[in-house]
């Protein structure tokens, strides 16, 4: 299979392309980058070809394409893509409005190419024994969720919001709203939040605290920030407590480390050796291609998560909660 990957702009981009070059039937035959001297220096780092130009990029013969652009980007490489019949997956989250996720979806759908949406915590392993916990009713009905996303702060494009669409609450929102709606397969109807900045001097939001309440009256929180200083341990957390009517279960994604002690900035730091989401995740996506089968999680997927982000920003300006 032939895939190829557009920006170097967010992180995961370096985990996929790792992901990428693990796997003996996939070649990575090309980048897309418009910062130049990145673009080279990643192409050099992956042996593989720099293309400045998109135009000429989508001429390649490839059977997909990673898109890990900033946030606003998205949809401009998505249609491009689309158009030129290749398969696609998107780094969350999917747009910076509900209006182009559907217009990403509706070409994707016209142009008969896979939109696909980077959730990797779906593919963490203590995640995924959760849903299975759920699914065969060990911990009856679900009552309510209490989640957490709590990070470092990214800078750089992620605080400007032209280029992010918003901070550290459509940063750290998506993901876990993906979980419970994945877990529960109903979805939120109410959005109560506030947002703010509160541990960095920057003109975006770096933390929310966000309330849900889904169609079948399950209630949920979720504490999104940037909140983790530089020398902190670990970059952040990912965990989630599922409240039922016969236990209750709490994951914490990322609690598979040890910890290690070093001279330096960072005397502590922690060493994970859970399984590799990404990896996952990118696995999953190029099965997806090979058995041209819907993809596990959807350009849908990625609207209904934005959606509530979003709505948590309005429900936080107008101080009261927010119906979708």
């Amino acid at each position: 299979m032939k895939i190829g990957m557009m920006s170097f702009a967010h992180m995961h981009a370096y985990s996929y392309a790792d992901s990428l070059m693990k796997l003996p039937h996939v070649d990575l035959v090309g980048i897309f980058d418009d910062d130049i001297a990145r673009g080279k220096e990643v192409a050099k780092k992956y042996n593989t070809v720099h293309f400045s130009d998109q135009d000429s990029f989508l001429t390649l013969d490839m059977d997909a394409v990673i898109i890990c652009s900033e946030n606003i980007r998205h949809k401009e490489m998505v249609l491009n893509v689309a158009k030129a019949k290749k398969h696609i997956l998107c780094e969350k989250p999917i747009a910076t409005t509900v209006e182009d996720a559907q217009e990403m979806i509706d070409v994707c759908v016209e142009q008969e190419v896979i939109l696909q949406v980077a959730f990797p915590v779906r593919f963490s392993s203590p995640i995924q024994q959760l849903k299975t916990m759920i699914d065969e009713g060990e911990l009856g009905d679900i009552v309510a969720f209490r989640t957490t996303n709590r990070g470092q702060n990214p800078s750089g494009w992620f605080i400007d919001e032209d280029l992010s669409g918003g901070g550290a609450v459509l940063d750290h929102t998506v993901h876990m709203v993906d979980i419970m709606r994945w877990y529960l397969g109903k979805e939120i109807t109410e959005v109560y939040s506030i947002v703010d900045s509160y541990f960095h001097d920057i003109p975006i939001d770096d933390a929310g605290i966000l309330t849900f309440e889904f169609e079948n009256g399950v209630i949920a929180s979720h504490d999104a920030s940037w909140s983790r200083f530089s020398e902190y341990p670990t970059w952040g957390d990912v965990t989630i407590e599922v409240v039922g009517t016969k236990q209750t279960v709490k994951v914490d994604a990322l609690k598979e480390h040890f910890r290690l002690f070093a001279n330096g900035d960072r005397s502590l730091s922690h060493v994970f050796y859970g399984n590799d989401m990404d990896f996952g995740l990118i696995c999953d996506f190029v099965d997806c291609v090979e058995q041209g089968r819907e993809p596990s999680i959807t350009g849908y997927d990625g609207l209904k998560a934005v959606e509530v982000a979003l709505a948590a920003y309005r429900s936080s300006e107008t101080k009261s909660k927010v119906n979708l």
